[in-house]
């Protein structure tokens, strides 16, 4: 089988990663990369990693009517754009993978609290199906819109989610601090001279991916992320209070068994394990001392947090392999 690609927002980095995910598969062809400021421009000029896969391929600017050559859209674009485009691939009967924000959320209002501006399409937000397949995967099979998950949502559901349905751990009090690459903030990030040998927090008490996490988690949690000094990953620590004392490691094992890309072990998981591939590493304890379960999630912020994420999404969409393209091992050291 071969199905046409279509790529919005196909030169920054996670365009690049779909890219490449996309070369290595065996029914996923790009056959458009668009992105706007790159148009003309070779993707190997952008992306030299690349340069064996897409020796002739060119950035296109963003028509309407080159979507007619394709079979499927993934969107990487900064939140607001989907709203404007997605008629266009809706009038044409395509799937499509959106990466922003603009559909994630079952609220309108609360897009506008967290994104500062009005949703102009809250018509279309019940039509997407939230893509984190580990608990949704019943529901993206034969979808034909996708809201994928934000790397930090994605690595504290991971994390969390089983022990709240559980009933282990409150929703209402969780902590959630997690750090991740530079590659997260895209190609605008902060030149290496301010991020080597630094640590530092941001977006205190008012990141957007907060409200991703009340939506899939409940309650209101308390989120901090962190930037660190790599290029790649996301390593999420949770803190949740725990309702009487357990067992959270056996409750995460039992609830990934079969699981294609997350692995439960009794070693605290650390970013390189799963860099360069889709997998997600957990693991949990309960502190008899504090009452607190304390639970981790290391993920490929490029990955698993994003473009490995879309491809899984789209397999379970289109009724292909699930693990389709997508690798179950990092690259380490």
């Amino acid at each position: 089988m071969s199905i046409r690609v279509a790529i919005l927002g196909a030169s920054g980095f996670v365009g690049g990663e779909l890219l490449r995910l996309c070369a290595a598969h065996p029914d996923l062809h790009c056959t458009r990369a668009f992105g706007a400021s790159s148009a003309g421009k070779s993707v190997a000029e952008l992306h030299p990693h690349l340069a064996l896969a897409y020796a002739e391929q060119k950035f296109a600017h963003y028509d309407a009517a080159m979507l007619d050559e394709c079979d499927l859209v993934f969107a990487a674009l900064p939140h607001g754009e989907s709203q404007r485009l997605v008629d266009d691939i809706i009038a044409r009967g395509l799937p499509l993978v959106d990466l922003g924000a603009d559909f994630r959320l079952n609220d309108a209002d609360e897009y506008q609290h967290w994104y500062g501006e009005p949703h102009s399409r809250p018509d279309l937000l019940g039509s997407f199906v939230y893509g984190l397949p580990e608990f949704t995967r019943a529901k993206l099979a034969g979808a034909k819109r996708v809201a994928a998950p934000g790397c930090y949502p994605t690595a504290a559901a991971l994390a969390l989610k089983p022990l709240i349905e559980a009933g282990l751990v409150e929703s209402n009090g969780i902590i959630i601090d997690a750090a991740s690459g530079v590659s997260g903030a895209g190609r605008g990030a902060a030149p290496y001279c301010a991020v080597e040998g630094n640590f530092r927090a941001y977006g205190l008490l008012d990141h957007r991916h907060t409200a991703e996490m009340k939506m899939m988690l409940g309650g209101e949690p308390m989120f901090t992320p962190h930037l660190v000094p790599m290029s790649r990953g996301i390593l999420a620590t949770c803190y949740a209070k725990a309702v009487t004392p357990c067992d959270p490691l056996a409750i995460l094992r039992d609830a990934y068994v079969g699981e294609p890309f997350v692995h439960v072990g009794e070693a605290p998981p650390e970013t390189k394990w799963a860099s360069g591939s889709n997998a997600a590493f957990v693991t949990a304890r309960y502190d008899e001392r504090t009452g607190l379960v304390v639970a981790l999630a290391a993920i490929d912020n490029l990955g698993k947090g994003a473009a490995g994420q879309m491809i899984q999404c789209a397999n379970l969409m289109l009724g292909l392999d699930e693990s389709g393209g997508l690798s179950t091992m990092g690259i380490y050291p």
